[in-house]
């Protein structure tokens, strides 16, 4: 392959699909694994599978506009074929050192991490409080009733829509009490 044309976001976008359809290809086939729930509506595979799909329709798509991209490059004079649409352009180069961008990007991947960690110990509510929260300062809020009622009441709401609506069971860690008071109404 020219060494002009592995420069191009068509190449970037090429190796990306490959990679979101392998990743999305061992998502779907874990979470095949995933314990069926008796007397519910929605099981714990569901909401993932959507994502998955979505994930793995989006990837073939761009694996097919990257393929075409480079298979009709201009093979004869690449340089001029670098500047004619978005996915024969020039790739863009990152620097982790001084992109803020990239540098907030990894933070909140890291915290995504952190959450799945606490995520059982924690419970649902606890976990999602303290994300909310730091990706909000993240992105600049600063106003601490805003923040403190967002962080409380979105992961209390999610929390009764998918426990008493769609009957999921989440984990709930120390707030255990919660459950068993939204059981008693």
């Amino acid at each position: 392959m020219n060494s002009k044309k592995t420069q191009t976001n068509a190449f970037a976008n090429l190796i990306g699909s490959i990679v979101f359809l392998v990743i999305g290809t061992g998502c779907w086939i874990k979470a095949a694994s995933f314990k069926e729930v008796r007397n519910t509506y929605v099981q714990p595979a569901a909401f993932p599978r959507i994502m998955i799909a979505g994930m793995l329709i989006f990837a073939a798509a761009l694996l097919i506009q990257s393929i075409h991209a480079l298979l009709t490059m201009d093979k004869a004079a690449p340089d001029s074929a670098l500047m004619e649409g978005p996915l024969v352009k020039k790739a863009p180069s990152f620097d982790f050192l001084h992109d803020k961008g990239l540098q907030g990007a990894l933070l909140v991947m890291v915290l995504c991490v952190a959450y799945t960690m606490l995520f059982k110990p924690l419970g649902y509510v606890a976990a999602s409080f303290l994300l909310s929260i730091a990706i909000m300062f993240l992105i600049g809020k600063r106003k601490p009733v805003q923040m403190i009622l967002i962080s409380v009441l979105v992961p209390l709401a999610m929390f009764i829509i998918f426990y008493k609506l769609l009957k999921v069971n989440i984990p709930m860690g120390p707030l255990k009490f919660l459950r068993d008071l939204l059981d008693m109404l």
